[in-house]
């Protein structure tokens, strides 16, 4: 079976690691890449890099992306790939949690990404084709202390996607969660000369996200975990 072609994709809380290495690779793909963020001012080397356009949009605000998909489908096309990246989380000990940052830490974490995923699945049913992926954590299924926050909005993540893939695989729409189960390599986060690729490195997540995205329909994962070599778990 001939592997799926994608003209048009969306990268929600792009900056640099996983969903640069995304983009790159994306536009290496001659995939057209629209990069959505708070702030799109870090954004514009990638942008020049790849030839991405980016905008500004809060995930968890359902009115800015809604525009966010009209403003892409005029200026861009439909996105058939659409990647949610987006994350927030806010940590303390338990009872020192303020509320209204516990609530916007979810608001990010989950329910932006079931704002960005209904907006993409509206687009995609009519073709009955297309792809969803979410970016998890370690906390997706795992609650570590003084990180309840973060937990609750992962675990809520991965809730969506799993239910997503039951009811839209059968339609035609890939949807798959991916556990990075470790810490993500940068240029300010390297690791000991002595323990070479004990993190993840930013560029395999991304071919692991892209080897997915290449499954036939026949053998489709909904799930994917990635964590280095020495990582326990």
């Amino acid at each position: 079976m001939e592997s799926p072609k994608f003209k048009n994709a969306l990268i929600v809380g792009a900056g640099a690691g996983i969903s640069a290495s995304l983009t790159r690779l994306f536009a290496r793909e001659g995939i057209r890449v629209a990069l959505a963020s708070r702030s799109i001012e870090k954004l514009g080397a990638l942008c020049s890099e790849t030839g991405a356009r980016a905008y500004a949009c809060n995930a968890a605000d359902p009115d800015e992306v809604e525009r966010l998909f009209g403003l892409m489908e005029r200026e861009i096309g439909v996105p058939d790939l659409v990647v949610y990246n987006a994350s927030g989380r806010t940590r303390g000990p338990f009872v020192d949690l303020v509320p209204a940052d516990v609530a916007q830490a979810i608001a990010v974490s989950a329910f932006g990404g079931f704002l960005v995923a209904q907006q993409a699945a509206k687009r995609m049913l009519p073709s009955k084709r297309g792809a969803i992926l979410f970016t998890g954590a370690s906390a997706s299924v795992k609650g570590y202390a003084q990180s309840a926050p973060f937990a609750m909005g992962k675990f809520a993540l991965r809730g969506l996607a799993q239910s997503m893939a039951r009811e839209l695989s059968p339609q035609g729409i890939h949807v798959a969660h991916f556990v990075i189960d470790g810490g993500i390599r940068s240029a300010a986060r390297v690791e000991p000369a002595d323990q070479p690729d004990s993190m993840l490195d930013p560029d395999a997540i991304a071919l692991s996200y892209w080897n997915v995205l290449q499954q036939p329909r026949s053998a489709w994962s909904w799930e994917v975990e990635l964590r280095p070599w020495v990582e326990k778990f």
